[in-house]
C-alpha cells in the first residue's frame, strides 16, 4: 500500500474541497497558503501527521502568535487545519480528529464607523437635491431616507419590489440573508419620500410603456440594467455624490455606515438591544452586541446621576 506524504494528502483534500465540496478558487488557493504553513511546520519537527497530537497542533498556534500573525490570520489558518483533520478523519486516514476540540483565536470586534445625527441629516438634505433630473432627485431623497429609517443593507434597499411599498405602509417586509423575512417601520418622512417617488414613479413607468411597450417593472427602484434595479455599485456611487454635497469626506460614507449610523443612534436614544437585533436582521444576537460600545456614555452618566453614592460623592 502507498503511503501518502503530508503534501500529497493536502493535494486530495484541496481537490476534493473543489470537487465535492463545491469551494471557490479563493478558497481553495487560502486553504493551501494555510496548509502549506503547517506542512513546513510538521516537517521541521520531523512529525507524523497520522500521529500528530492536539498538543502538537497547539504548539503550532502559539508559534503563529509568536510570529505576531493577527488573530484573523491566526483563526483562519487554524480552521484550515481544523477542516483538513476532519477531511482526514473522515477518509479514513485517521481514527480520531486531534484538532477538533481546539479553540481558535477569534477575531477582533473592530468598532463600526458611524457618522454622527448632524452628518446624517446633512447626507438627507444633500440627498435631496443631487440628480440630473427632478426624477432623479425624488428617487434619491427616497433612497437616503428609506436607508436610514431602516438600516436596511443595499442589497436589500435595491431590490425591493414595488409591491411593498403599495398601500402608504407603515411598515415595510424586506426579504434579508437566507431568505429571511422582517418587518421594519417607516419613519414619517421616509413615508412621505416614499409617497412621492411612488407617484413619479409611476407615472415614468406607464409613459414609457406606452412609448416603447415596454413591461411594468416589479422593483420600486426600477433601471436599465441587467437586474432590472438600481445596483448596488451605483447607489455606492450616488452616495458619495451626496456626502461631497453635504460637505463630508466620501471616504467616510458608505451604505454600511449608515447602517450602522441607524443602529448606534437608536441605542443612544434608548433601544433595546433585542429590537435592534430584529431591525438589523441579525440570526445572532452576538452580530449586533458590537454596538455596546456607544451606550457606555449613557451608562456612566445614568449611574452617576442617579446612584446614592455617587451623588453623595
Amino acid at each position: 500500500m502507498i503511503r501518502l506524504s503530508l503534501r500529497e494528502r493536502i493535494i486530495v483534500f484541496l481537490e476534493a474541497q473543489a470537487a465535492e465540496a463545491g469551494a471557490a478558487r479563493n478558497t481553495i488557493l487560502a486553504y493551501e497558503r494555510d496548509l502549506k504553513d503547517f506542512a513546513d511546520f510538521v516537517e521541521v519537527k520531523k512529525l507524523d501527521i497520522l500521529t500528530l497530537t492536539r498538543d502538537e497542533i497547539e504548539a503550532w498556534i502559539v508559534r503563529l502568535e509568536a510570529e505576531g500573525l493577527a488573530k484573523s490570520t491566526r483563526a483562519r489558518r487554524l480552521s484550515a487545519v481544523k477542516q483538513f483533520f476532519r477531511f482526514a478523519y473522515e477518509e479514513g486516514w485517521r481514527s480520531d480528529n486531534p484538532a477538533m476540540q481546539i479553540s481558535g483565536p477569534g477575531k477582533a470586534k473592530r468598532l463600526p464607523k458611524t457618522l454622527s445625527i448632524g452628518e446624517v441629516e446633512a447626507l438627507l438634505e444633500a440627498g435631496r437635491d443631487q440628480g440630473r433630473t427632478v426624477q432623479d432627485q425624488i428617487r434619491n431623497r427616497c433612497l437616503m431616507e428609506l436607508l436610514y429609517a431602516t438600516g436596511m443593507r443595499v442589497t436589500e434597499l435595491v431590490a425591493l419590489p414595488v409591491a411593498a411599498a403599495r398601500g402608504n405602509p407603515a411598515m415595510l417586509l424586506v426579504r434579508g440573508k437566507g431568505g429571511k423575512e422582517r418587518m421594519v417601520p417607516l419613519s414619517p418622512p421616509a413615508r412621505e419620500a416614499l409617497a412621492v417617488w411612488l407617484t413619479t414613479r409611476d407615472a415614468a413607468e406607464e409613459e414609457a410603456r406606452l412609448a416603447k411597450r415596454a413591461p411594468p417593472s416589479r422593483y420600486l427602484f426600477p433601471s436599465s440594467a441587467k437586474e432590472g434595479h438600481l445596483t448596488r455599485q451605483g447607489f455606492h456611487g450616488l452616495l458619495k455624490d451626496i456626502a461631497v454635497a453635504a460637505g463630508i469626506s466620501p471616504a467616510r460614507v458608505t451604505p454600511h455606515v449608515l447602517r450602522h449610523a441607524f443602529a448606534t443612534h437608536l441605542l443612544e436614544r434608548g433601544a433595546d438591544l433585542r429590537v435592534i437585533q430584529t431591525l438589523l436582521g441579525h440570526a445572532d444576537l452576538s452580530t449586533t452586541e458590537i454596538y455596546t460600545h456607544v451606550l457606555d456614555a449613557r451608562l456612566k452618566d445614568l449611574v452617576l446621576g442617579h446612584h446614592p453614592l455617587a451623588r453623595k460623592a
